[in-house]
């Protein structure tokens, strides 16, 4: 339980630390932060099912918080897109596939290379399916004055 706390606190975090690299303003931080963790929140609950379906809700899950916070704060929604996939990013299978093709284990390269692809396809896809739901769905409903 600690464990999955400390990766949950160590995603918003990384995700805000991002946000600072790739010039989010401050204020946005936190949102930025909070939806990190909670894409590695719900990555960690939907593993058990197998990575790369947990890859694709998770990715679902930070498309879906960033569209609705873009709204609430009235900017693009790739500030928190782009930083909250940040901590399901495939990062060390590209790694470990370099790793082994360098140091001629060139099953175990193409292994994690092939894994890498997935993850990153399933990324892709969560992100065009929610970003298929119309915008009216995100938006407020206005009360119409007579």
């Amino acid at each position: 339980m600690m464990q999955a706390i400390s990766q949950i606190l160590s995603a918003a975090l990384g995700t805000m630390a991002f946000g600072l690299l790739y010039g989010v303003p401050r204020n946005y931080y936190p949102y930025c932060g909070a939806i990190g963790g909670a894409g590695w929140l719900v990555y960690l609950a939907v593993s058990p099912w197998g990575g790369i379906l947990a890859s694709l809700v998770a990715t679902m899950a930070v498309a879906l918080l960033s569209r609705f916070t873009a709204i609430r704060k009235r900017c693009p929604v790739t500030v928190f897109l782009i930083t909250g996939i940040f901590p399901l990013v495939p990062g060390a299978q590209v790694y470990w596939m370099a790793y082994y093709f360098v140091t001629d284990e060139t099953g175990l390269a193409a292994q994690n290379g092939y894994l890498a692809v997935k993850t990153a396809f399933a990324i892709v896809l969560g992100i065009v399916f929610v970003f298929e739901i119309p915008q009216r769905v995100f938006a407020r409903r206005r009360k119409k004055k007579c």
